[in-house]
């Protein structure tokens, strides 16, 4: 495999990756970033530790979809992570409810 083929795979994994992202992503109510991983959860817990003066993070997620195209199945059932580093955590804005078209309410 000659190294245009490697990079045109891995484009074209990324923007697989990217596609089922965007179909899942209005599923979760949290996106999760580590060092190494980017997350989305509906649970997360996030629990600073201290080890002999040093502070870490133990981070627990259920029903996670993480964001990694060299893994066969995305979705893991419960996620723990333990890291030195920063973790962001923010809750994604979940839009208002909204009709199909002509259904606008009540009497409308």
């Amino acid at each position: 495999m000659s190294t245009e083929d490697l990079e045109n795979y891995e484009t074209e994994m990324e923007l697989q990756l990217y596609r089922e992202y965007k179909d899942i992503a209005a599923q979760f109510s949290y996106v999760v970033e580590t060092e190494r991983r980017f997350y989305l959860t509906n649970e997360v817990d996030l629990q600073p530790r201290n080890a002999s003066g040093e502070i870490y993070f133990e981070l627990t997620m259920r029903d996670a979809w993480v964001w990694d195209m060299y893994r066969p199945a995305r979705f893991a059932k419960t996620v723990r992570v333990l890291t030195f580093k920063d973790v962001n955590i923010e809750e994604l804005d979940k839009p208002d409810l909204e009709l199909p078209d002509g259904k606008q309410g009540f009497g409308a």
